[in-house]
């Protein structure tokens, strides 16, 4: 049971939570220009990930997925610091802790495994983790974009969305050959 006193702190607290809320200055596009700066690390320094990927890829197909998706980045980089200029700013990147933590994810599966079928379908997993994450925050991108009525931004930012979706698209594709290629080698070894 609550004394009077922890009753009334207890509810004093929520009131200055409430309050500081409410005086916080913060705004939607200070949030906005916060994860511009977040996901222009992320395609940043995935960049780098994708190169290590597509080396250590064993087929081909998956290889030249990599490259492509590279070369795709390397665009939505562009595109990114379309809207930073858009906003009147200057690109600045913010470290992605999201993003640190999935590219170490996939350089753990070149690591961890042999080169071949098996290692790739790991990759691939790791690869698509990286797209899951991606979609979700372009999708936030470019809904507060449209909010605050920044609609070459938002434009930009769906076309980014659409293209890691069909990167997505293309990587369940590649899986369902490579992972069966996979299966075959644990048949033969067997």
């Amino acid at each position: 049971m609550k004394t009077k006193t922890q009753s009334s702190k207890t509810s004093g607290s929520s009131k200055s939570s409430t309050r500081s809320a409410k005086n916080s200055k913060e705004t939607l596009e200070d949030i906005f220009e916060e994860t511009l700066k977040d996901i222009y690390w992320a395609e940043k320094h995935l960049t780098k990930a994708l190169t290590k990927m597509s080396k250590a890829a064993y087929n081909e197909e998956l290889r030249d997925a990599f490259d492509t998706h590279l070369e795709e980045t390397e665009m939505q980089i562009g595109k990114l610091e379309k809207c930073f200029e858009l906003l009147g700013k200057k690109p600045v990147a913010k470290k992605c802790e999201a993003m640190e933590g999935l590219i170490k994810e996939g350089e753990e599966q070149i690591e961890e495994h042999e080169e071949g079928h098996a290692r790739d379908a790991a990759l691939i997993g790791a690869a698509q983790k990286v797209e899951h994450y991606e979609i979700s925050a372009y999708g936030t991108l470019r809904t507060m974009a449209n909010v605050l009525g920044m609609t070459q931004c938002a434009e930009l930012l769906e076309e980014i969305k659409d293209e890691e979706a069909e990167t997505d698209v293309k990587l369940t594709e590649l899986a369902e050959k490579i992972n069966l290629l996979a299966c075959e080698v644990d048949e033969e070894e067997v």
